[in-house]
């Protein structure tokens, strides 16, 4: 991999990841995914995200069956808690439950998955107390927007924060007006779920797009390619595509090797222009 983005603590984790969302749930597809996540992180996209979340955790054990035979210090596992499990009562079983299933004695990123009824204060003092314990490496946290950063940024600990996951991708732009100017002040990391629109109408017509297949045509490259490389090209991004597949996994890691021009990115704002007021979050 040639793109890496910088955590907090000075850590480097690959900009192009691989999501597990649907992963693991059919028995039948379980050698085909575990095939895929193999191929990816051969490839360099060595950070796989999950959540407990995710099959009711099949797409862990779906995880700790891939990387079994690997070496763990290569390897950078995220994995989020439900919110009705992110205090005291519950976290700690839910974390230690995620790393059986992974088969790992630690997690290198813990996030809240998003916003519950648990104070936030609260969550955070039990992701401090698991960092203690060894259990995680950081913590962060998924589909807040601008007031619940301001709001996680005003509790003990909270700016202890590594990352914030939200839905990201080019028809989907809301927090490029608020957010995501608040996270580059912070120098918080965005981790963009959803960089290739998978999910619903969210596509919008992306792999039909004249500007997406011009641009694509001049890289020698797929559109989804195209897609992951405009999610990524500010260099503070991480992308984690989801695939299910060896094929679309190694197309994914292709996308490590472009670079947008100046002129390519004017022409994609023109088709798929950024807010010029605010949006609030996408969730899927």
């Amino acid at each position: 991999m040639e793109h890496y983005v910088v955590l907090p603590d000075g850590t480097q984790v690959p900009a192009l990841g691989q999501g597990t969302w649907f992963l693991g749930e059919q028995k039948a597809d379980e050698l085909r995914e575990q095939e895929a996540l193999t191929a990816g992180i051969s490839a360099g996209m060595t950070l796989i995200d999950t959540a407990e979340m995710y099959g009711s955790g099949k797409a862990e054990l779906l995880i700790g069956k891939t990387i079994r035979e690997m070496d763990r210090s290569d390897l950078f596992l995220v994995s989020k808690v439900y919110p009705h499990n992110a205090g005291r009562k519950n976290i700690f079983k839910s974390c230690m439950a995620s790393l059986e299933r992974m088969g790992t004695d630690y997690l290198d990123l813990y996030l809240l998955h998003w916003r519950g009824g648990i104070p936030l204060e609260e969550t955070v003092a039990c992701m401090e107390q698991l960092k203690k314990e060894g259990k995680i490496r950081r913590w962060g946290v998924s589909n807040f927007d601008t007031e619940d950063m301001e709001e996680l940024w005003s509790v003990p600990g909270g700016k202890n924060c590594a990352v914030n996951q939200v839905l990201y991708h080019v028809a989907s732009r809301g927090i490029e007006y608020d957010l995501l100017p608040w996270l580059r002040r912070h120098q918080i990391p965005l981790m963009a779920y959803c960089p290739l629109a998978q999910g619903g109408d969210l596509r919008r017509g992306l792999y039909e797009s004249s500007v997406l297949k011009k641009v694509a045509k001049a890289h020698r490259a797929s559109i989804s390619q195209i897609l992951l490389a405009f999610a990524i090209r500010d260099g503070s991004t991480i992308a984690i595509p989801r695939s299910g597949k060896k094929e679309h996994t190694l197309d994914n890691a292709g996308a490590d090797r472009i670079v947008l021009s100046q002129e390519e990115l004017e022409w994609i704002d023109q088709e798929f222009p950024a807010p010029s007021h605010k949006v609030y979050l996408n969730i899927v």
